[in-house]
């Protein structure tokens, strides 16, 4: 498991090579879980913790940020897949995203995903409440 570090973010590599980072906080009464990097096989791990602990915590709504996430592979996608089941499931709350970049919206139009997540332009329009675009 990766390590938290005291400011609620999870990093997945050594302090040279940081591919990917999750990023933890509360805003406007909404989880905010802020992605950085490359999402894949070999980092996912932070992602399913941080996601774990958040239904745990039973918020409203939790929105995955995706302003820095640069990649995104299946294994990704069925991480958010399973814990929006198992947000709904447990907390029922929800889980949107934000800010989907070219590379990562495009495998989230390919795989039909998009259908499935409420998916906002940007952050603040997710925290505002407003419908997407």
């Amino acid at each position: 498991m990766a390590p938290q570090t005291t400011d609620g973010s999870h990093d997945e590599g050594t302090a040279g090579d940081r591919r990917f980072a999750v990023t933890a906080r509360q805003v406007a009464g909404a989880a905010v879980l802020s992605l950085t990097g490359e999402l894949d096989h070999d980092t996912v791990e932070p992602l399913r913790v941080a996601l774990t602990e958040q239904i745990a915590a039973a918020p409203e709504r939790i929105v995955v940020d995706c302003a820095g996430l640069r990649f995104c592979d299946s294994t990704g996608l069925n991480a958010l897949l399973r814990a929006r089941a198992a947000a709904s499931q447990t907390a029922g709350a929800g889980i949107e995203l934000a800010a989907l970049q070219a590379p990562v919206a495009r495998m989230f139009e390919i795989t039909g995903a998009d259908a499935v997540f409420r998916i906002h332009a940007d952050l603040d329009e997710a925290l505002a409440g407003r419908p997407p675009e």
